[in-house]
C-alpha cells in the first residue's frame, strides 16, 4: 500500500478511534471516519493481547494485504482503522480477507457496483 494512502499521523488515528464509527468481527474491528482529501487512508493496528510481536506483525500484514487488494473497491474520504483481535493468530488469509470485505460492506464505504447493464441502449 502506498504511503499517500497509510494513516500513520498518531493524532489522526486516536482521533478515528475516538470519533469514529466501528465495526466489529470476530477476527478484527474496524473504525471508520470522514476524511476531507480526496482518497482513503488505512491504518492498522494489534495490541499485546493478540500475543508477542511476530504474533502481532502477522496479524498487522495479513489486514494490510487484505485491505491492499481490495482498495480500490474502497470510496474515497474514508480514514479507517483495523484493529487485529485475539482469535487472528489462528486464521489463515483467506478468513482474514472475508471478515475485512464484510466489515467494508458493513461500515458501507465500498464504492457502489455500477449498473447490471453495459449502458448501451437498443
Amino acid at each position: 500500500m502506498k504511503r499517500r494512502y497509510r494513516l500513520r499521523d498518531k493524532t489522526r488515528f486516536q482521533q478515528v478511534r475516538d470519533e469514529g464509527r466501528s465495526y466489529a468481527d470476530r477476527l478484527c474491528v474496524l473504525v471508520t471516519l470522514e476524511n476531507d482529501i480526496p482518497y482513503s487512508r488505512a491504518g492498522f493496528t494489534a495490541s499485546r493481547r493478540v500475543g508477542k510481536a511476530t504474533k502481532r506483525n502477522r496479524a498487522r500484514r495479513l489486514m494490510k494485504e487484505a485491505v491492499r487488494i481490495h482498495f480500490d473497491e474502497v470510496a474515497p474520504g474514508w480514514d479507517m482503522v483495523f484493529i487485529a483481535r485475539p482469535p487472528i493468530v489462528k486464521a489463515d488469509f483467506a478468513m482474514v480477507e472475508r471478515a475485512i470485505l464484510r466489515l467494508l460492506e458493513r461500515a458501507g464505504v465500498l464504492l457502489e457496483p455500477g449498473p447490471s447493464g453495459t449502458g448501451k441502449t437498443g
